[in-house]
């Protein structure tokens, strides 16, 4: 298959596991369904991050906690640019456009969101906390990137951020990878115990 049509396909399955969760509603069968959904894509399909798969077991996560979902509404933030090298791909420009202020383990946080620039653009949530590099990957996880169809909804102008869904960028699973990562105005001092863990290869 070629590579595109191959791309194509990936992200029509990932959009399909992301449509299923907000359909389904929080809690930890639909968390179930898009974890195990995630390791078959992984461990079969010719986009997969990973260059080795023969012994690839499946992705490890946290436990699905409730605590870990909140719906906050975007606030307006101060406008920023920020030019993060992407390898090959060039610069990724992300417009911050918003923020997003809630509660999470008993924490009062925040976080911005940027707009991708670019054709079509879309939303890009990507955090770090203090997990990372122990538990989690050391450059921060996303939870929200809606060019590659990572969407948990919103109930009304409010998003739906549930960190139960915090993925790994690619290049937390090969190094041909080069990812954006989170900036430092997105750093959570508290460790967040939800999503997926770091790799081991």
């Amino acid at each position: 298959m070629d590579d595109r049509l191959a791309l194509l396909d990936w992200r029509r399955q990932v959009s399909a596991l992301y449509a299923e969760v907000r359909a389904a509603g929080a809690g930890p069968a639909a968390a179930a369904r898009f974890r195990a959904g995630r390791d078959r894509l992984f461990a079969g399909h010719p986009q997969s991050p990973l260059s080795a798969r023969a012994d690839f077991r499946g992705l490890r996560w946290y436990p699905y906690d409730p605590a870990f979902r909140v719906v906050a509404p975007v606030e307006p933030a101060p406008p920023g640019w920020r030019e993060v090298p992407a390898g090959e791909d060039g610069v990724v420009r992300l417009e911050r456009f918003g923020r997003v202020r809630f509660v999470i383990a008993g924490q009062p946080v925040s976080l911005d969101l940027y707009w991708i620039a670019g054709y079509g653009g879309g939303v890009f949530l990507p955090f770090r906390d203090a997990t990372n590099g122990t538990e989690t990957y050391g450059g921060g996880r996303y939870l929200l990137d809606t060019i590659k169809h990572a969407d948990l909804g919103s109930e009304g102008e409010a998003l739906v951020l549930d960190f139960n869904y915090a993925y790994n960028p690619s290049c937390a699973y090969d190094d041909r990878w080069v990812c954006p990562l989170a900036p430092p105005e997105n750093m959570l001092a508290i460790p967040v115990r939800a999503g997926e863990r770091a790799f081991v290869r």
